[in-house]
C-alpha cells in the first residue's frame, strides 16, 4: 500500500475548496481530525472493497474521539470523499491482507454535502455517485455521526444513544415506521419486554391521542400502562360471542376433523344463519351472511339445532347435531367462558365495545392492553382472531368516514403465525397475514415482537418496513433476519449474537439509516412485571410458606384455568 498522505495534504486538498483565509483556517482545524486509514480497491452497487492499514487503525484504537477509535471495525462506519460530498459507508467483513494491510467489505448508507471547511451536512440514505479505485477512506468522527443521525422536523421518538458515542440520540421516525409495519426481535432476557415499553411509552407521549391496541399473552404490559392506558382482561373484556365470523365459531364450536368435519360446518352455517336473522327485520341490516357480526342469542342457536335435528328419520343422522349441541351446552355452563358467552352479551354493544377498545376518544390514554393470559388456551387464538379482525374490519368499513388509523402490536407473534401452515388456529393466521399485506392501505399498522423470528410464517417478516433486532442466540433466527433486513444493515447483523442486554440493531423505514443503539433506561413505573426472579435472592427468604400455598391453591381452583 502507498505511504499514507501527511497532514499538510490533508490541509492543501480541503482548502482548495475555498480561497477565503477564514475558510482555510477552519479547514486546517478539521483537517487536523481527520483520518486517513485506506483506499478503495473495488466498486460493486451496493457495495465495494477497501484496502485499509492495520498499523494506522490500531494507532487509532485510543484516540479521544470514540467514533474515531472505532474506525475500520465491523459495524463501524468509514467516508469518502466523492464530487463535493461525504460518502459514508458501513463496514460488514473484514480480512487480513499482505503486510499488515487489512481487506474489507462496506455497504454504502448516503451521502451528505461537504463544506469548504470539510463538515459534512444534509446527510440523506442513498447514493448518487461512487468513488474510484484509489480514493482516500476517511475514518468518521463524532461530529460526522452527529450529523448524520440528526433528526429532521419529521415525527420522531428518541429511544436511546447511538453506538459508540455517549451523546448522539438513536430516532424511530413514527410515520415511516408505522404506516410499514414494525417487528421487535430479541431473545429472552435481552431486556426486549422493557425495549417495547419504552418505544410504545414514547410514542403515546408522542400522540396522546392516538390509537394502540396490544395483545399481552403474559400479563407482563399491564403495569406500565396503568396510569397512561386502558386495561382488559377476562374480569372486564367482554367480548360478544356473537362478533365470531364462520371460521371463528367453528373453531370454537367444531370437535371432529376430515369429511366429518366439513358435514358439521355445513350444519353450523345453516343454524348460526337461521339464529343471526330470528325475530329482526333483515332488511335493515341489507345482505345478511354467517360472517354479519348480527347479536343473536345461545339459546336461539341450540333451539334452531334441536329443531332441525327432529326433522331428521333416522338416529345414524343425529350425530353431527348432537354434537354441536353438546358443545354449546359446554360453552354455557363453563365458568371460564364467561367473559364472551355470557348471556348478558346478547345486546348490541358493538359501538360502545370498538369505541372503548379502539380509544376512540382516546382522552389522552391512546393504549388498550388486552391480556389474554387468564383466557383458556383453547381459544386463545380465536379471542386474538376476533381482535384483529375488529380493527381490519374496522378501518375497512370506515374508509369513508375521518380517518383514525390504529396500531396493533401483537407479543409473541410466532404462536399465532406460525410457519406450519398445517397447525390450527387458522383464522388468527389469516387475519395477521393480510394486515400484514394490506393493513397500510386502511391504516391498520402491525408491531410483531417475537422471540422466534424463524418460527413466523415465512414473508410476514418481509412484510415489516422497520426491524429493531436485539440479541438473537440462535443461528436460524439469525438466518431468518438477514433475510430480512435490507443489503446496507448486513454489516450490522454480523453484531447481533454480541449485543448487550437493551441493545439493538435498528434498519429500514423508521431510521435514516441502519444504527446500533442502547435504549435509554425506563422508569420503575413505566417497566412491564418481566424481570427475571433473582434464585439466589429468594431462595435466601423464609417463613409464611403455609399461608403462600393456601392462598394460591384457592386462586387456582376458583379461576378453573
Amino acid at each position: 500500500m502507498d505511504e499514507q498522505p501527511n497532514l499538510q495534504s490533508f490541509v492543501n486538498e480541503i482548502s482548495s475548496f475555498s480561497d477565503d483565509g477564514g475558510a482555510q483556517s477552519k479547514a486546517v482545524s478539521a483537517a487536523a481530525s481527520l483520518q486517513a486509514i485506506g483506499e478503495v480497491v473495488e466498486i460493486a452497487g451496493s457495495g465495494s472493497r477497501i484496502r485499509m492499514d492495520g498499523a494506522v487503525l490500531a494507532s487509532l484504537h485510543n484516540h479521544s474521539d470514540p467514533s474515531v477509535a472505532m474506525s475500520g471495525q465491523v459495524g463501524s462506519q468509514v467516508k469518502m470523499s466523492v464530487a463535493g460530498s461525504w460518502l459514508i459507508a458501513n463496514v460488514r467483513t473484514m480480512k487480513s491482507g499482505d503486510n499488515g494491510e487489512i481487506l474489507a467489505s462496506i455497504d454504502f448508507l448516503g451521502e451528505g454535502a461537504r463544506d469548504s471547511a470539510g463538515n459534512m451536512s444534509n446527510f440523506r440514505r442513498g447514493v448518487t455517485r461512487y468513488p474510484i479505485p484509489g480514493e482516500k477512506v476517511l475514518a468518521v468522527s463524532t461530529q460526522d455521526l452527529r450529523s448524520v443521525f440528526a433528526a429532521d422536523d419529521s415525527p420522531h421518538v428518541e429511544i436511546g444513544t447511538v453506538y459508540p458515542t455517549d451523546d448522539i440520540r438513536g430516532a424511530l421516525y413514527v410515520d415511516p415506521m408505522l404506516s410499514k409495519h414494525f417487528a421487535i426481535l430479541g431473545s429472552t432476557g435481552t431486556g426486549k419486554s422493557t425495549s417495547v415499553s419504552l418505544i410504545l411509552h414514547r410514542i403515546s407521549e408522542l400522540s396522546p391521542e392516538g390509537h394502540i391496541v396490544m395483545i399481552d399473552p403474559h400479563g407482563e404490559y399491564s403495569a406500565a400502562f396503568k396510569d397512561c392506558g386502558e386495561l382488559f382482561n377476562v374480569d372486564n373484556l367482554q367480548l360478544p360471542y356473537w362478533l365470531m365470523n364462520f371460521e371463528e365459531h367453528c373453531e370454537v364450536m367444531l370437535t371432529t376433523h376430515g369429511s366429518e368435519r366439513q358435514r358439521d360446518a355445513d350444519i353450523l352455517a345453516k343454524c348460526l344463519l337461521a339464529a343471526r336473522t330470528k325475530g329482526k327485520n333483515v332488511e335493515q341490516f341489507g345482505k345478511v351472511t354467517v360472517d354479519s357480526p348480527i347479536p343473536y342469542l345461545l339459546a336461539d342457536l341450540n333451539g334452531i339445532v334441536v329443531n332441525e335435528m327432529g326433522k331428521l328419520e333416522r338416529a345414524g343422522d343425529t350425530l353431527p347435531y348432537q354434537r354441536l349441541k353438546t358443545k354449546l351446552e359446554e360453552l354455557r355452563a363453563d365458568p371460564r367462558y364467561t367473559f364472551m358467552f355470557s348471556g348478558m352479551l346478547v345486546s348490541d354493544t358493538m359501538g360502545g365495545f370498538l369505541a372503548k377498545l379502539f380509544r376512540l376518544p382516546s382522552h389522552g390514554r391512546p393504549i388498550s392492553i388486552v391480556d389474554v393470559s387468564g383466557v383458556p388456551s383453547e381459544i386463545t387464538s380465536v379471542v386474538v382472531s376476533v381482535l384483529a379482525r375488529m380493527v381490519f374490519d374496522y378501518a375497512i368499513w370506515s374508509r369513508t368516514e375521518p380517518q383514525r388509523p390504529i396500531l396493533l402490536v401483537c407479543e409473541e407473534a410466532h404462536r399465532y403465525v406460525p410457519k406450519d401452515e398445517n397447525g390450527g388456529a387458522q383464522a388468527v393466521r389469516k387475519i395477521l397475514e393480510r394486515i400484514a399485506k394490506e393493513g397500510r392501505k386502511y391504516g391498520v399498522s402491525l408491531g410483531l415482537i417475537t422471540q422466534r423470528p424463524s418460527d413466523l410464517a415465512e414473508g410476514v417478516l418481509s412484510q415489516c418496513g422497520t426491524i429493531i433486532s436485539m440479541r438473537l442466540n440462535n443461528d436460524r433466527d439469525q438466518a431468518c433476519v438477514r433475510a430480512a433486513m435490507p443489503e446496507g444493515a448486513r454489516g450490522f447483523l454480523d453484531a447481533i449474537p454480541a449485543l448487550r442486554n437493551r441493545e439493538c440493531i435498528a434498519c429500514g423505514e423508521g431510521v435514516a439509516i441502519p444504527i446500533r443503539v442502547r435504549f435509554d433506561d425506563l422508569e420503575p413505573e413505566k417497566r412491564p412485571a418481566s424481570a427475571d426472579p433473582s434464585f439466589a435472592a429468594l431462595w435466601r427468604e423464609t417463613g409464611g410458606e403455609e399461608g403462600i400455598i393456601q392462598r394460591t391453591v384457592k386462586r387456582w381452583r376458583g379461576h378453573g384455568r
